[in-house]
């Protein structure tokens, strides 16, 4: 039972870091301005992305007996509230939600990490379903760095 405890516990960590993605690209959408069309599609593809994530991580802790988490981390709520008051207090919003949102994918391949170093015993189908999803999530990751270099190098 000890093992089952171990990797629900983990997989229900990645299920949050998903729920705060879903939470801080929702933020993200609001946040941005009307004119960054580009913008708001990548942030609604990537929320679309961690509810999938989330869901088959569901799946997982629902096959070990567990109870998946509905709710976000405490971390990610206060991450939302300083990139909301970030973006009514600078004058570049954009620069500031890419900011915030690389912070997030940041969080996202650590949490990730952790899960894959972890000492629960995570079997090879599981395992290759947190390595798919990190590397999907490594690609958002650079897309976000790649907008917000880019942006920051327009209007340095």
């Amino acid at each position: 039972m000890q093992t089952n405890e171990k990797i629900i516990e983990v997989l229900n960590n990645l299920v949050e870091i998903n729920n705060d993605r879903v939470a801080g690209y929702e933020k993200a959408v609001e946040e941005t301005k009307d004119l960054d069309i580009d913008l708001r599609a990548i942030f609604q593809s990537m929320a679309n992305d961690s509810r999938k994530y989330a869901a088959e991580l569901t799946q997982e802790v629902n096959k070990f007996g567990g109870e998946a988490k509905t709710d976000t981390t405490t971390s990610g709520k206060i991450h939302r509230a300083w990139m909301e008051a970030k973006a009514t207090f600078t004058s570049n919003e954009r620069q500031s939600i890419l900011d915030s949102c690389e912070f997030g994918e940041d969080t996202a391949q650590k949490a990730y990490g952790e899960a894959l170093a972890s000492d629960a015993e995570i079997s090879v189908e599981v395992r290759q379903l947190i390595t798919g999803q990190q590397a999907t999530l490594k690609v958002a990751h650079n897309l976000i760095k790649k907008y917000r270099d880019l942006h920051h190098a327009v209007n340095a």
